[in-house]
């Protein structure tokens, strides 16, 4: 027992003195860099310069509808804009997530087939506004890709390395489509050629 209370005593002790166990920061002054897998609340991730073109959400509305609190509201677009393949998509035309609402459960995340919806590190949302400054729209929520990278640099690697994956796989399916056309093609001019000969 004197044992385990010398021990005690030390740590106690070396807590104080030690400076790599010196654990008080003066926040907010000093600030310790957030970890990667810390999540706080959600945001729309954006690839390019344009947050509105680049957006990365179809709207397909999953994320809404499996939402525990329901904080997040989606209303889809009447028109269509190409995604990263090239493929023609529904884009959301409102997009709000009510952030005092918000449980950080990080299921919208887990649920986007798009890789859309990500959780950022910032915490300090605090207003006087609860309604209006806690309701956060799309141009509050969109944040570029390299925003993400930098946050989670191990997630974001491995999803660019997937998009650039089925970019390249789409383009080699559109080529031999592409191709395929053209021998069709040849094949019918040598048909009619054929048939008026």
């Amino acid at each position: 027992m004197l044992k385990g209370m010398g021990e005690t005593a030390r740590n106690f002790i070396g807590s104080y003195t030690d400076k790599d166990r010196l654990t008080t920061v003066q926040y907010p002054e000093e600030r310790l860099p957030a970890k990667e897998n810390t999540r706080q609340f959600p945001f729309l991730v954006f690839d390019g310069d344009d947050a509105e073109q680049g957006l990365r959400c179809v709207a397909c509305q999953i994320c809404e509808k499996e939402c525990p609190p329901q904080c997040i509201y989606i209303e889809k677009s009447k028109d269509k804009k190409a995604d990263h393949v090239g493929k023609v998509q529904f884009f959301p035309a409102t997009f709000d997530i009510d952030v005092s609402v918000c449980m950080s459960c990080q299921i919208c995340v887990e649920v986007c087939p798009f890789d859309a919806i990500k959780m950022d590190t910032e915490f300090e949302l605090s207003t006087t506004n609860r309604f209006g400054d806690l309701l956060l729209d799309k141009s509050k929520l969109a944040k570029s890709n390299d925003h993400f990278r930098k946050i989670h640099p191990t997630d974001s690697a491995v999803i660019d390395a997937a998009r650039v994956a089925d970019r390249e796989k789409a383009e080699a399916a559109a080529k031999a489509k592409l191709e395929k056309e053209k021998e069709k093609e040849k094949v019918d001019a040598a048909k009619k050629k054929a048939a008026e000969g």
